[in-house]
């Protein structure tokens, strides 16, 4: 976790580092809601977890927020959306680069130690995979 005394200037990461570290915060915030939220097996939490984290679900959950998100945000997501990358195998290339995006906000966020931010958006994302 990030330490409140910790100063990441977020201008100097690329759209990929922020999405590097979305990506694990975004997974925790997932395993949490799980594990807190639902009597599942263990493999069954990984399954349910998988499909949360998957491109093409990122992709989905991007597009229904972004029309809340302020100006700084939509930048980030444009950024991450724009950033050079492999695709995997086993996702679209456009849902990879919506999810990179949706990964670099996260990642961003975190950085910048909004939380409230983050939960906001993640109460958002249930919302939507409740529907």
């Amino acid at each position: 976790m990030i330490r409140e005394s910790d100063q990441i200037d977020t201008r100097t990461l690329s759209p990929i580092q922020l999405a590097y570290i979305g990506d694990a915060v975004y997974e925790l915030l997932v395993r949490t809601y799980l594990i807190t939220n639902k009597e599942l097996t263990i493999n069954k939490m990984h399954k349910s977890a998988v499909d949360f984290v998957k491109a093409e679900k990122q992709a989905l959950y991007i597009k229904e927020i972004e029309n809340i998100l302020d100006e700084e945000e939509k930048d980030i997501v444009r950024r991450g959306r724009n950033s050079k990358s492999t695709t995997p195998k086993n996702t679209s290339f456009m849902d990879y680069k919506y999810a990179t995006g949706m990964e670099a906000l996260i990642g961003y966020l975190y950085l910048r130690k909004n939380k409230e931010r983050i939960f906001q958006l993640f109460d958002m994302i249930l919302a939507i995979e409740k529907e």
